[in-house]
């Protein structure tokens, strides 16, 4: 029969960060802000009693841990270098932690983007 997939995506802005781990003159290594948008991919091979992979609004608990982002300081905020790679990993992380277990489906993927051309994706690796 296949999977069923959503996506979810969240509006995060004025997040700013510093990447301090490139080389001295690179613009990213100084404070500079995106306003984030983070999609997330759940997926199931059945869908719920309702004909859904998993209830949009089960998700509201990712959206919560993402408004402690909002308008902040990554650096302050995050024990990791934050790029937007580390993000979407972290965020992941979180996600199969904190959400998964309330949910149907199971994550398949967190996306980052920064603008509307530059995005990073962590993909889930055990989803056979």
């Amino acid at each position: 029969m296949g999977r069923f997939t959503i996506t979810k995506s969240y509006d995060l802005d004025g997040v700013s960060h510093e990447l301090a781990l490139l080389p001295e003159g690179h613009k990213c290594r100084r404070n500079h802000g995106h306003n984030y948008v983070v999609t997330v991919t759940v997926t199931a091979e059945r869908l719920d009693d309702y004909g859904f992979v998993t209830d949009f609004g089960d998700l509201r608990p990712f959206r919560q841990h993402l408004e402690s982002f909002d308008h902040r300081r990554l650096n302050d905020v995050v024990d990791f270098h934050p790029t937007s790679e580390l993000l979407a990993y972290h965020l992941g992380l979180w996600f199969i932690d904190q959400v998964e277990p309330l949910i149907h489906g199971r994550l398949v993927s967190v996306q980052v983007s920064e603008t509307k051309t530059s995005s990073a994706t962590w993909e889930r690796g055990d989803l056979s």
